[in-house]
């Protein structure tokens, strides 16, 4: 029984590419969502911002975590936010 349950979940993470790389997506974007409330930025910049947050969810929804991560870079940087998982 319990050699099931561990094949099951081995199968899940391994056909699961969010589960089997255990990306950083949605911590970046929490970052950037809580830094944006204090950063001063231009309507553009929030603009900037806003899009690349959209973006980035569509994308970490499809299971692309380095696309993710990669599409916030430059709302990371408008909002003052330092990644602090590099691999």
């Amino acid at each position: 029984m319990k050699l099931t349950f561990v094949a099951a979940v081995a199968a899940i993470a391994f056909t699961s590419p969010a589960l089997a790389v255990g990306g950083h997506c949605d911590a970046d974007m929490d970052a950037i969502k809580a830094a944006m409330t204090k950063a001063k930025l231009s309507d553009a910049d929030m603009k900037t911002v806003k899009d690349a947050l959209a973006n980035a969810e569509t994308l970490d929804k499809a299971g692309k975590e380095e696309d993710c991560e990669k599409s916030l870079a430059p709302a990371m940087k408008l909002v003052g936010v330092q990644e602090q998982h590099k691999e």
